[in-house]
C-alpha cells in the first residue's frame, strides 16, 4: 500500500463515528461517507457530556409515565444515555419541603439544565439558581407567579411549556354540573402553597356563583392534610368533587379516589393518572406529550439557545378521559353527549 493510503486508513481507524477502515482509496471514500451519516445522525456524539438534572416531584415508579416520553424525545433528537447526556434524577416524594435540597444536588452535580414539573419544583429551582438553564414542564401561570417575564419573552433562565388556559377550572365545574343531576354543591381540593392555586381557586370560587354552586373549599398542603380533608367534604355532604392540579395529589393519588369511591362522590381531576387508578372523569393538557416536547427544549439549550430566549408554550387541546367503571360503581349514568364529547372512555 502507497505511504498515502496507509496514512489515510490509519487516520480512518481513529476516526471515533467511523468504525474499521478496509485498505484502498475507494474504501476509505465510502467508509468516510458511513462516517458522515452516523455523525449527521448524531450530531453530538463526539461533543460533550450534556448533564440534565430532572426533578421529580414524587417517585421514579409514579412518574414513568411522564418521564419515558421526555428520553423518547431526547432520543428522537439524537441522545444516547451514557453517550452525550447522562440524567440525574432528585425525586421530593409528594414532600415539597424537599425541594431546596434536592436542587442543590442538581447544582452540585454540575447538570447544565434543570428539568422540573409544576409551580412549586420551578420556584424552588429559580429561588436557588439563576445561572442553570431551567425548562418547566406544565407551569400553571408563570408570569403571574414570578417565573417568567411574559410568555413571549421569559427573559432570566427559564423557558418550557404552561398548562393555563382561561377559566379551566370552570370548564371542569361545569363538567360535574353536566353529569350530576341538580348538583348544589361541590368541593374544591387546592393548595395553599402552590402560587398557581391561590389564582386558580379563584377562578373556581367565580365559575361557583356563576353556574350557582356553593362551593366548599379545602386547603391540603401534604398527605398529612388530607385526611382532615375528607372529614371536611362529608360533613359538608358535597355533591362532587374538584382536584386541582398539584404534584402532592398526584403521588397520594390512590388515597383521593378511594375517598371519592367511598363516598360515592363524582369527581373531576387535573390529571388522568388519577382516573387510570379508578377516579371518574379528568380534563385538562395532555402532561405525556409535555415532558416529550421539553426535550425540544433542551436540545435548543444545548445547542447555544438561551433559555429566556425561548416563548413559552401554551397547550392547544384538552383532553376529556371519562372512567365508565367508576361511574358504574357509583350508580352515576354519563350523558350521551358527554361521552360523545370525551377523547376517551375506560370501560
Amino acid at each position: 500500500m502507497p505511504d498515502s493510503e496507509r496514512n489515510q486508513a490509519h487516520s480512518l481507524e481513529a476516526t471515533p463515528c467511523a468504525g474499521h477502515a478496509r485498505a484502498g482509496r475507494r474504501a476509505f471514500v465510502v467508509a468516510l461517507a458511513g462516517v458522515a451519516a452516523l455523525c449527521a445522525a448524531h450530531p453530538r456524539a463526539q461533543g460533550k457530556l450534556h448533564r440534565i438534572g430532572f426533578l421529580g416531584n414524587s417517585t421514579a415508579a409514579l412518574e414513568a409515565n411522564l418521564v419515558g416520553p421526555f428520553r423518547e424525545g431526547l432520543r428522537d433528537l439524537g441522545y444516547v444515555e451514557g453517550t452525550n447526556i447522562a440524567i440525574e434524577y432528585r425525586w421530593a416524594e409528594g414532600d415539597y419541603a424537599r425541594f431546596p435540597k434536592l436542587v442543590d444536588e442538581l447544582l452540585a452535580a454540575g447538570v447544565d439544565v434543570i428539568v422540573t414539573a409544576g409551580t412549586p419544583a420551578s420556584q424552588a429551582v429559580q429561588r436557588a439558581n439563576s445561572s442553570v438553564p431551567l425548562v418547566m414542564i406544565a407551569v400553571g401561570d408563570p408570569v403571574g407567579t414570578h417565573l417568567a417575564a411574559s410568555l413571549a419573552h421569559p427573559g432570566g433562565n427559564a423557558t418550557g411549556l404552561t398548562s393555563i388556559a382561561p377559566d379551566l377550572e370552570g370548564k371542569r365545574l361545569e363538567l360535574l354540573t353536566q353529569i350530576v343531576p341538580r348538583l348544589a354543591s361541590v368541593a374544591v381540593i387546592w393548595n395553599p402553597d402552590n402560587a398557581f392555586h391561590v389564582g386558580a381557586e379563584r377562578q373556581a370560587q367565580a365559575a361557583a356563583a356563576r353556574l350557582g354552586l356553593d362551593l366548599l373549599s379545602v386547603g391540603v398542603r401534604a398527605a398529612s392534610d388530607l385526611d382532615a380533608a375528607f372529614e371536611r367534604i362529608s360533613a359538608h355532604n358535597a355533591g362532587a368533587l374538584s382536584v386541582l392540579a398539584d404534584r402532592v395529589y398526584l403521588h397520594n393519588r390512590a388515597r383521593i379516589v378511594a375517598f371519592a369511591a367511598r363516598r360515592r362522590l363524582p369527581a373531576v381531576y387535573a390529571y388522568r393518572e388519577l382516573v387510570d387508578a379508578g377516579g371518574l372523569m379528568s380534563f385538562g393538557p395532555n402532561y405525556a406529550e409535555m415532558h416529550r416536547r421539553a426535550a425540544t427544549y433542551v436540545d435548543r439549550i444545548f445547542k447555544g439557545a438561551k433559555a429566556g430566549d425561548l416563548p413559552i408554550e401554551q397547550p392547544t387541546k384538552f383532553h376529556l378521559l371519562i372512567n365508565l367503571r367508576a361511574a358504574n360503581a357509583i350508580g352515576l349514568a354519563i350523558p350521551q353527549a358527554l361521552l360523545v364529547r370525551a377523547d376517551e372512555l375506560i370501560r
